[in-house]
């Protein structure tokens, strides 16, 4: 039986889903519903849903085809030409429960209630409220903006990345921009940075083309990695915290398993960035954003 179990009404820990995440989240997802039928639909935080043509009822009756990622997205394909995108945001989990949300449940933003009584329950934590989801027509996925503006795959085969992060900007900020390259976000950037021994604020203009060559390796070793991780340690019910096999995110303070350096970080207003000065700034601390400047 799949409910509630401890793992998953432990309290969300600000985790934002990123490739890795939301990837074993269809996986596992898609291998459990493909072929269930939808008794029905429902948005209690009517704020997530962003469309309103087809209704949510169109949904009803219909079979479970897939369900897939696409960058941080999940997609749920459901025959008739139904699709049901989804974007978790910062603080959403997609879960697959026994029971129905009850009356004081006050996380859920989307309920896929299943013939046979399990619901899919898109829930979503703290105040923000910034999880969404559309229902479009499948003809309408590609053309939708959250999907045409993102850029190629980070995993399991990105292209070179020499020509996709030639801009005068730090290689932190473009691994993150998903119109650069989808599914990286705060967690694995510092992870994949860290294991190309690269400046989280070198230029990606700056890269040489073995620079180049060893962070597109890495990208495809880190996330992968995860993946392997997941597969392995996570099953049904999804839990709200993933164990998430990071090596220098939110291990600030702590040695570098790499060259036993202490571990630096940059706090900026909503994000971290930890990085090991000796493997990665040529030794040099830099100032944090919430005292001064970066030093040059």
């Amino acid at each position: 039986m799949r409910g509630e179990s401890p793992a998953a009404r432990a309290p969300y820990d600000g985790a934002m889903p990123e490739l890795p995440e939301v990837e074993i989240t269809a996986r596992l997802l898609d291998r459990e519903l493909r072929g269930e039928q939808i008794e029905s639909v429902l948005a209690p935080g009517i704020n997530a849903l962003k469309t309103f043509e087809p209704p949510l009822a169109a949904l009803e009756g219909k079979r479970i085809e897939a369900i897939r990622r696409r960058g941080k997205h999940l997609i749920l394909d459901a025959d008739g030409e139904l699709t049901l995108l989804m974007h978790l945001m910062s603080a959403g989990r997609l879960q697959l429960y026994d029971k129905r949300a009850g009356p004081r449940d006050r996380t859920s933003r989307l309920l896929v209630r299943l013939e046979g009584g399990r619901e899919l329950r898109l829930r979503e934590f703290g105040s923000k409220q910034a999880a969404w989801v559309k229902l479009l027509r499948s003809g309408e996925l590609e053309q939708d903006h959250a999907l045409a503006t993102l850029g190629p795959e980070a995993w399991p085969e990105p292209p070179p990345l020499a020509e996709l992060l030639d801009a005068p900007r730090p290689l932190h900020a473009l691994l993150r921009d998903q119109r650069t390259i989808a599914g990286i976000g705060r967690s694995w950037v510092d992870e994949i940075l860290w294991g190309a021994m690269l400046s989280p604020f070198k230029r990606g203009s700056d890269l040489d083309e073995a620079e180049a060559a060893r962070l597109r390796e890495e990208t495809i070793g880190v996330l992968g990695g995860a993946l392997t991780h997941y597969d392995q340690s996570v099953s049904l019910p999804l839990p709200d915290k993933l164990p998430l096999p990071l090596q220098v995110h939110r291990h600030e303070g702590e040695p570098c398993p790499r060259c036993g350096a202490i571990l630096q970080a940059v706090h900026f207003e909503d994000y971290v960035i930890a990085y090991c000065p000796t493997c990665q700034t040529e030794g040099r601390v830099l100032k944090d954003r919430r005292l001064s400047r970066l030093l040059r």
